[in-house]
């Protein structure tokens, strides 16, 4: 009987004890599988599950959808990217000047006081020879020039006549006609140099030449002595753009071919060789009181370009042969960054972001973030950032 009850209780320690041992063994072995399992659950699906739906959100997630019809009334135009040369740029600022030769200035041909010969403004056109002033001197100091001079001819002119009729008689000597006519030569170059109005009262003041009045410099009643600039007329037909350059960049003058600017009326880039101009001139050196080196185009005025003008300057060197670039109007930009829209099929686009390089007014380089094929929405950039804060269309995939 006690062996009996003495092996129950071996059999219970035994027992309790095989069953303290197991639950150790068997969580054990459940830590180390579960972990094995997750283990091998994470590489298995974090490379397939988590890139399928990172995948997913990449290509579908930023598409933007516009149809061709609404695309078209939105005025959005694209081009495919293609490699070319890109000139090197130095951006500056300027100066639209006349021409030489292509602008005078009227300068007052006597004293006396300026009356306008009609209605004249900055602006107004004017034929070659049109009387523009009057200059009336007979209630000045010194006399009524007009008249001193219409006497000093008239007088030369009648001894003229009279010695005329003389010399053939040997009244008088070849020597001394000679003389009086040089005289009346003389007083007659005088008088009509003045240009005597059609009263006889002033002198009248024309344009040198078909143009239109660029400024005037005096008003009416104004006393004038002879010599004072009185106004300027222009023609217009060539400008000069005369272009600042620092002094840093005097190493680079040599590399200099061609310009762009726009004017901040104009709203467009122009290109110097397109209005058929050149560079004319580079400076030495700068002047006392400037830090810049004046670099000189003329082109021809093929535009509304305004004499007197400031403008924004793009100064062209040499480049690179092979650059990818965008219009300038492709490209947006977010807190800092550089974005441009690709077009993807026919109603589909996509944001993608660009490093930029250079620009030359009318394009910018791209650095990064586009290839050579790219279809880049060039007009209408806008319309599409605009559309893609406001897309709610689902996505549709490209996996054809």
């Amino acid at each position: 009987m006690k062996i009996t009850a003495l092996l129950s209780g071996l059999c219970a320690v035994s027992m309790m004890l095989w069953s303290c041992g197991s639950p150790s063994h068997d969580h054990k072995t459940h830590h180390e599988g579960q972990g094995t399992e997750d283990v091998h659950d994470h590489e298995g699906e974090d490379p397939h599950g988590h890139e399928a739906v990172h995948g997913t959100e990449t290509a579908h997630s930023d598409e933007i959808i516009i149809s061709p019809e609404k695309a078209e009334a939105a005025g959005i135009l694209t081009e495919k990217v293609v490699p070319a040369p890109f000139s090197g740029v130095i951006r500056t600022g300027g100066r639209i000047l006349p021409a030489q030769g292509d602008e005078k200035t009227v300068v007052a041909t006597s004293d006396g006081i300026i009356s306008f010969s009609g209605e004249y403004f900055e602006g107004t056109g004017v034929e070659k020879g049109q009387p523009v002033f009057s200059i009336l001197s007979g209630n000045i100091q010194d006399g009524d020039r007009i008249g001193k001079a219409r006497i000093a001819y008239e007088a030369a002119e009648s001894e003229y006549e009279r010695a005329a009729g003389l010399v053939d008689s040997k009244i008088i000597s070849r020597k001394e006609f000679i003389q009086i006519k040089e005289n009346y030569e003389n007083a007659r170059m005088a008088y009509e140099a003045l240009k005597p109005n059609a009263d006889g009262t002033g002198v009248l003041v024309e344009a040198p030449f078909s143009g239109f009045i660029r400024s005037i410099f005096v008003k009416e009643g104004d006393f004038v002595t002879l010599g004072t600039p009185l106004a300027s007329v222009t023609q217009n037909r060539k400008l000069i753009l005369k272009a600042d350059l620092s002094q840093r960049y005097y190493g680079r003058i040599h590399e200099i071919t061609s310009a762009n600017f726009s004017t901040q009326y104009g709203g467009k880039t122009m290109n110097i060789g397109e209005l058929g101009g050149k560079l004319i001139s580079v400076g030495k050196g700068s002047a006392d009181s400037s830090y810049y080196i004046p670099v000189t185009f003329e082109f021809e005025n093929r535009g509304n370009i305004v004499p007197g003008s400031f403008a924004e300057v793009w100064l062209l060197t040499s480049g690179k042969k092979d650059a990818i670039s965008v219009p300038v109007s492709a490209i947006t930009e977010e807190q800092g960054i550089h974005f441009v829209y690709l077009k993807l099929d026919g109603s589909c686009y996509r944001k993608q972001e660009v490093t930029i390089g250079g620009s030359d007014g009318t394009r910018t380089e791209i650095l990064s973030g586009l290839k050579a094929g790219d279809e880049v929405v060039t007009e209408g950039a806008y319309n599409v950032r605009l559309a893609s804060a406001s897309n709610i269309i689902p996505a549709h995939t490209h996996n054809h």
